[in-house]
C-alpha cells in the first residue's frame, strides 16, 4: 500500500514588511506577483524598527486567518514583532516564509527560545534556509 501525503494549498497571505525601502519594494513586487497568479492578500502591514509594542501590527497581519505569511523586514523589527505575534495571536513561524534579510545569523537568537522555529525562506543567490532552535541552517546547494 502506498500512502500518500496530502498536500496543503496556500492561496491567501498575509504580507509584512519593514518601512525601509528594500522590504517596501520586495513587498509590494511578491504581493503583485502573487495576485497575478490568482491569489489572495488578505493584508499587507508594515511596521517601523521601534514601536511601543507591536499589538496592532500583529493583529492587522494575523486578522482572517490566512494560509501562510511572507514577510520582508530588517532583523531588528522583526524580532521585536515575532514575539508579540507569538505571544498575542495565533501566527506560527511554521508557516511563514521570508526574504534573505532575515537569515542573518542573530535573527533567532535576538528572537529568543522557538519564536522563530520553523521560519523559513530564500537567501539572495536563490538557496534556501530554515530557522531551527535558534540557528539559521542553510541547505546544501
Amino acid at each position: 500500500m502506498i500512502l500518500q501525503q496530502q498536500r496543503q494549498t496556500c492561496t491567501t497571505v498575509s504580507i509584512g514588511h519593514s518601512r525601509d525601502a528594500n522590504s517596501v519594494a520586495a513587498a509590494e513586487a511578491f504581493a503583485s506577483a502573487w495576485r497575478e497568479r490568482g491569489h489572495r492578500v488578505s493584508a499587507v502591514v508594515d511596521w517601523p524598527e521601534d514601536a511601543a509594542s507591536w499589538l496592532r501590527q500583529a493583529q492587522r497581519l494575523t486578522a482572517g486567518a490566512p494560509d501562510a505569511w511572507v514577510i520582508a523586514a530588517a532583523v531588528e523589527g522583526f524580532v521585536q514583532l515575532s514575539r508579540r505575534l507569538v505571544h498575542s495571536t495565533h501566527w506560527t513561524a511554521r508557516r511563514t516564509f521570508a526574504f534573505s534579510s532575515l537569515a542573518d545569523p542573530i535573527c533567532g537568537t535576538l528572537a529568543g527560545p522557538e519564536v522563530l522555529d520553523g521560519l523559513r525562506g530564500v537567501t539572495s543567490e536563490g538557496g534556501s534556509w530554515i530557522i531551527s532552535g535558534n540557528e539559521v541552517i542553510r541547505a546544501a546547494d
